[in-house]
């Protein structure tokens, strides 16, 4: 469950399209808001041009900004990551068209763990191993604006990972008027929605006012004759005036989702070539092993596929934002924020009835990636069997977090900052068995609420693990004006303390993280480590026996500096440049691999990856053009890379040392008569690897000056907008080059024959959009019909996919999401 509640400023005006710079008053926290409101006011010297919404104010970072007129052109209830896709340097594969299965981010070559992304000033990553979940986003209704920072990220940001820039999105502010909106869709996979939403309008004089909004979707998902999914979503907002900017607000979010995986597959010689390939029939409905007294059952295959596996999610949050005035040119914002998180994901595994015996000691637990119960499972009243049982990855996890900033506009040309941000997430991570139906069905989807226990006594996990994950952070910032604004110059500093307080309940049996568990079972623990004696030869740096539970902290900090500047030669031309450095701190799942090594070894502290980032570029400003081009410049030390084994049900890491990353980024906006808009995008990225990666005491991967994988080459698109009077019809397009499966760049072998090629193939996407005002029909201008046809032309290609070390390893990769028709008819009065 992640649960959001926002206090926000004033909504902005809603613009059509895209503003693709870095759009000041599009920041993170109120105080960034704040701040950064003050360089489009007083920076430009007058009113910010824009054409059909496309808007280019003067700043030294290269952000990135999308309006609700934007947002909500896209598939009804669409997830905002893939809204984004059309801004350059941005690439993302949707696992379905709706946005609720999940999809894969990155940003110039940066995955998605190192991307912050934050609602209303929130952290969304979680607080564990960064992960960005996509489907559990807000409803595209509700959202203002978002804003994408492509290389570096606001000073008071609370984030861990952000080397590779922000995604930021803030919901709408409540009405002065009183009204209702309502939507409803309905599309191909038995795809249905509804929204609804109520503005209370004015309750008072003093302008309180508030949003109550819901949702419920459900639809079948490409690929299979299984595989559903149920999501519903419920959001408010009460926003009070203070007086002239001031203001409080509290917002909340409730997202629960119950879909099941799809769409993964092997990378190999059965990946599918076409559409249909696609669809895959699985054992459904069917019937699992029936029990019997006496005889040693084993399991069936009912229950065990892939995509039957569900990946349930329940989150919610509580936001505050707020913005105080304390005196002439000094204001205070605080945006203090509570986060809840349940869900896991996985599939089954085979529960065995009887205890394993090492030395004198009949043990119960998971042993060896193995389940003892030593207790009759099925009900046939003996303890021989082997029973299918559920046994996904839980997570729960209680944040809490504020940011506060202080600025002073010492004069019309001088302001400064200072910043104070705190974020404190409890991270529990266990692993509990649940029973299936006689279908195959899990009774509970969440095995954490009656988990399995076994003969002594304890619920049976295959991890068991607490987290603490804390951040401290002050910083502080300057802007200030020189040469009748034609120079503008800002700089700052943040100053993270980052502390990772980390309990292992299990025996650490690998380096790669593997453990066994006896559910903090005091006799068992000490009889286990006694038989796996822990020794550890400094010399060779091996280590023998299994590192017994424990607790360990790890501490974290850096000065990260920034530093730009705006350049206005002429009129309508204006330069810009930046340079920031960032950090990004190893996730729990690397530090807890670490604790196979003694502490205080080298390999016992994981280390932070930091970066060095640099833009450059220049932007046209007029009436009718608005364009930028600009390039990048990223340099990784101790770049660390991970990748998800959907069999193993863990992340597998691997660390490529030093890399390179630079490229450019484009874009142009057109209007040559108020009907028509187009626009243009387009991004190409460079990544290398400067040195071979270590595998083992003998062997080498061969990376050095190789790409790193799953890092689209290049990427370009556009759009086309008509009006005619009632009708707007719009054509969006884009190509994503080729990615390398493996950091090797070779082809995928096995046995000596190539069974997949180095890259995977570019592919183009075409989506089209269509809206009809109701006006004729007597209904005002907030009620219209919306046709929405995504991937056009049925392009059958290579979704997500995480890419790893070695040619030879084994793949997985999501299929892209098909051709999906659906219509929305939205009501407002």
């Amino acid at each position: 469950m992640r649960l959001n509640i926002a206090l926000s400023t004033a909504a902005s005006t809603v613009a059509i399209g895209l503003a693709a710079i870095s759009a000041p008053a599009f920041a993170q926290s109120t105080g960034s808001v704040d701040f950064d409101k003050e360089i489009v006011v007083t920076g430009t010297r007058g009113a910010i041009q824009q054409v059909a919404g496309v808007s280019a104010p003067d700043t030294s970072k290269a952000k990135a900004v999308l309006t609700a007129e934007n947002i909500q052109r896209q598939n009804p209830g669409q997830t905002i990551l893939d809204t984004i896709n059309q801004i350059p340097g941005v690439s993302f594969q949707n696992n379905d068209a709706y946005g609720s299965a999940g999809g894969t981010l990155t940003i110039r070559g940066f995955d998605s763990s190192r991307i912050s992304l934050t609602f209303d000033g929130i952290p969304l990553n979680d607080s564990g191993n960064y992960a960005i979940y996509s489907n559990q986003q807000l409803d595209p209704e509700l959202i203002e604006q978002v804003n994408v920072n492509l290389g570096t990220t606001d000073v008071d940001s609370p984030t861990a990972s952000a080397v590779g820039g922000t995604v930021n999105y803030r919901t709408r502010n409540p009405s002065h008027d009183k009204g209702v909106l309502f939507s409803g869709s309905m599309g191909d996979y038995n795809f249905w929605r509804l929204f609804g939403m109520v503005e209370t309008g004015d309750l008072t004089s003093s302008g309180t006012r508030a949003w109550f909004a819901a949702s419920r979707t459900k639809n079948n998902v490409p690929f299979n004759n299984y595989g559903k999914i149920d999501k519903q979503q419920y959001n408010f907002k009460i926003y009070q005036p203070l007086g002239g900017d001031d203001f409080i607000s509290i917002a909340g979010n409730y997202n629960q989702n119950r879909n099941n995986f799809f769409g993964s597959k092997t990378l190999n010689a059965s990946f599918p070539k076409n559409s249909d390939e696609r669809f895959t029939y699985l054992n459904y409905p069917c019937t699992t092993d029936t029990p019997q007294a006496g005889v040693a059952d084993t399991t069936n295959s009912c229950g065990t596929e892939f995509d039957r596996r569900y990946n349930p999610s329940n989150t919610g949050n509580i936001r505050v934002n707020s913005r105080f005035t304390l005196a002439d040119g000094v204001v205070l914002t605080v945006d203090p924020s509570f986060q809840y998180v349940k869900a896991n994901g996985g599939g089954t595994i085979t529960g065995r009835e009887g205890k394993r015996t090492i030395g004198s000691t009949s043990y119960t637990g998971y042993l060896g990636n193995a389940y003892y119960f030593g207790k009759d499972l099925n009900g046939d009243g003996d303890t021989l069997d082997q029973v299918t049982l559920l046994a996904p990855s839980q997570t729960q996890t209680y944040r809490i977090g504020v940011i506060a900033s202080l600025k002073w506009d010492i004069n019309d040309t001088n302001t400064i900052r200072v910043a104070y941000t705190y974020d404190r997430a409890r991270h529990r991570q266990t692993g509990e068995a649940g029973y299936l139906q006689s279908n195959g069905e899990p009774v509970d989807v969440f095995p954490v609420n009656d988990g399995i226990t076994t003969s002594d006594g304890f619920a049976l996990q295959k991890r068991d693990r607490l987290s603490f994950a804390i951040l401290h952070q002050i910083a502080g910032e300057y802007r200030g004006e020189f040469m009748d604004g034609k120079l503008v110059v800002n700089a700052g500093v943040r100053a993270p303390f980052f502390r990772r307080n980390l309990t292992n309940y299990c025996f650490t049996t690998s380096a790669a993280g593997f453990v066994d568990c006896f559910g903090q079972n005091a006799t068992l623990n000490a009889a286990y480590a006694a038989a796996n004696p822990y020794s550890f030869n400094s010399t060779t740096n091996t280590v023998t026996g299994y590192a017994a539970p424990q607790q360990r902290v790890f501490n974290y900090n850096k000065v990260l500096p920034n530093v730009g500047v705006v350049v206005k030669p002429v009129d309508n031309i204006s330069l810009f440049a930046s340079y920031s450095k960032g950090i990004s701190v190893p996730g729990t799942d690397s530090l807890y691999n670490a604790f196979y090594f003694p502490a205080g070894t080298a390999q016992a502290q994981p280390k932070p990856e930091t970066t060095d980032n640099v833009d450059v570029g220049v932007r046209y400003r007029s009436g009718i053009i608005q364009g930028e081009l600009s390039g990048f410049y990223n340099y990784f030390h101790d770049r660390l890379a991970s990748a998800y084994d959907p069999e193993l049900d863990k992340t597998v890491y691997r660390n490529l040392g030093n890399v390179k990353k630079y490229g450019i980024d484009g874009y142009i906006a057109l209007q040559p008569i108020p009907q028509i808009t187009l626009y243009a995008f387009g991004s190409v990225i460079k990544s290398e690897i400067q040195n071979d990666v270590q595998v083992n005491s003998s062997t080498y991967a061969l990376t050095a000056g190789k790409r790193e994988s799953g890092v689209p080459t290049y990427s370009w698109g556009g759009s086309v907008r008509g009006s005619l009077g009632p009708l707007d019809l719009g054509v969006s397009v884009k190509r994503t080059g080729p990615r390398y499966y493996n950091d090797e760049n070779l082809p995928v072998t096995s046995g000596g024959n190539t069974i997949y090629p180095a890259k995977i193939p570019a592919y183009t996407l075409v989506n089209l959009d269509a809206r009809i005002g109701l006006e004729p029909l007597g209904l005002n201008d907030k009620s219209y019909f919306q046709l929405n046809v995504y991937n056009l032309f049925d392009t059958m290609y290579v979704g997500g996919v995480g890419g790893t070390l070695l040619h030879t390893a084994t793949y997985f990769a999501q299929i892209g999401a098909p051709r999906t028709v659906s219509g929305t008819l939205v009501i407002g009065f």
